[in-house]
């Protein structure tokens, strides 16, 4: 039977949706965990939101007279992409840039050096609120940056680093999490 309250839309918790953490940071196993102090937030993403891909690929079989009889996955490929709008974020910086190449604040100065170096694969975390309260929160155990859109400055819109990710399997062959749990509503 249909169920209108299964319906939802995702909005980012107030303290920010994404948080990174080095490789390897102990990572949630539900909703409501605290965050290991290594997790960092990535503060505002732009109004398109957090997408989530997912490439699947497949062979057909067919049989002598063209009948499809079989289907194998070649492979799948498991993809977010957001864009970073807090550019002024040495958190966000060190994200795009990889962590060596990202030192100072903006107090003392920060600067970037820019190069052909592997960025780090990172371990991240995001969380959001469905509809009805309902508390979201994705687990993706080792992501790797995999492409960064063009940085576009002009005095309409706000500058952005428009990143896309791609999840690698961990040891059991998962590409990411996924955690759901209906909030207590807030007491009077």
């Amino acid at each position: 039977m249909s169920n209108a309250s299964n319906v939802s839309a995702g909005k980012p918790k107030i303290t920010g949706a994404i948080n990174v953490a080095p490789k390897g940071t102990p990572l949630p196993t539900s909703p409501t965990e605290e965050l290991d102090s290594a997790f960092k937030n990535l503060g505002y993403c732009s109004d398109a939101g957090l997408t989530n891909s997912t490439n699947l690929e497949t062979n057909n079989i067919k049989a002598w007279g063209g009948d499809t009889v079989l289907v194998i996955q070649s492979s799948k490929e498991d993809t977010f992409n957001f864009e970073l709008i807090e550019i002024k974020n040495v958190d966000v910086l060190k994200f795009v840039y990889g962590m060596a190449n990202v030192s100072g604040d903006l107090e003392t100065g920060i600067v970037i050096t820019a190069n052909n170096k592997d960025v780090d694969q990172v371990s991240i975390v995001i969380d959001m609120i469905l509809s009805g309260n309902t508390l979201k929160r994705i687990v993706i155990p080792t992501a790797s940056l995999s492409e960064i859109g063009d940085l576009t400055y002009s005095d309409e819109d706000a500058v952005g680093y428009d990143t896309t990710v791609n999840c690698i399997p961990d040891s059991e062959g998962n590409t990411h999490y996924e955690y759901m749990i209906a909030a207590a509503a807030p007491s009077a």
